[in-house]
């Protein structure tokens, strides 16, 4: 049995991925005049599209870095608004969830447990990058404020 890549699409999980997929954003919009059937038939299918979605995602190359010959000929501008496109349309939303609902059927999840994080407390003290700062400070316990001995020096008073 030969193993598969961490970016290929086997048969099982297409079948699971094919029912999310919306219909194509140029059939929903227009109705056609012509007999069902008629037209050009799409160059790609979805699980081309999918397979290099996932390839690009797995391996966390750039869209445009996107190799040709792995996807059919697939140019990546194209599979990068099919992504938009799906994920306006929640597909990899529903995805998730249905991961997530099939591991929980197999490992079950303690939905129960909570963790607490601290992220959304206000600390309590200055902001550790604004303690060297001069700002308003307080002055010292037990100690007067420095201030020049003549505060304002007029003419007149130096004669």
């Amino acid at each position: 049995m030969t193993r598969i890549k961490t970016w290929e699409i086997s048969d099982a999980f297409w079948t699971l991925v094919a029912p999310l997929i919306p219909c194509s954003p140029r059939t929903e919009e227009k109705i056609y005049k012509r007999r069902p059937g008629g037209g050009r038939k799409p160059k790609y299918s979805d699980r081309v599209y999918f397979a290099a979605m996932v390839y690009v995602l797995r391996t966390g190359i750039i869209w445009n870095a996107l190799p040709r010959e792995k996807f059919e000929g697939l140019g990546s501008a194209a599979v990068h608004h099919k992504f938009q496109h799906w994920a306006r349309a929640g597909v990899f939303h529903n995805l998730w969830l249905l991961g997530l609902a099939e591991y929980d059927e197999m490992e079950g999840i303690a939905w129960c447990w909570e963790a607490a994080d601290g992220s959304n407390i206000k600390s309590v003290g200055p902001n550790p990058t604004d303690r060297g700062k001069k700002g308003n400070q307080a002055q010292p316990a037990g100690r007067w404020a420095w201030r020049p001995f003549v505060t304002c020096r007029q003419r007149s008073q130096l004669e």
